[in-house]
């Protein structure tokens, strides 16, 4: 894995997301459930960090995936956009 020049994300990390938004995408216009898609996501996200990485790093992304919940990161993204002017 590729750090940037300050050892923030990776460089393909963007790259990475938006195949991962178009088979979201993909996967609503199938009119796969929402929970559904998720918990695939989820399952193979875990599989791909159990296959490169030890269980002590796994769990530290998932205390970090936590801690962004519990920060209220994810209340919003709900949040709709402001009103333009």
């Amino acid at each position: 894995m590729q750090q940037d020049a300050m050892g923030g994300a990776p460089e393909d990390l963007s790259h990475a997301g938006s195949v991962v938004d178009k088979a979201i995408e993909y996967m609503m216009e199938q009119h796969i459930d929402p929970i559904s898609i998720a918990s695939a996501l989820l399952g193979g996200a875990l599989g791909l960090l159990a296959r490169t990485m030890d269980d002590r790093a796994v769990a530290a992304v998932l205390r970090n995936a936590l801690a962004s919940v519990e920060s209220g990161e994810l209340a919003e993204a709900r949040q709709p956009p402001p009103a333009q002017a």
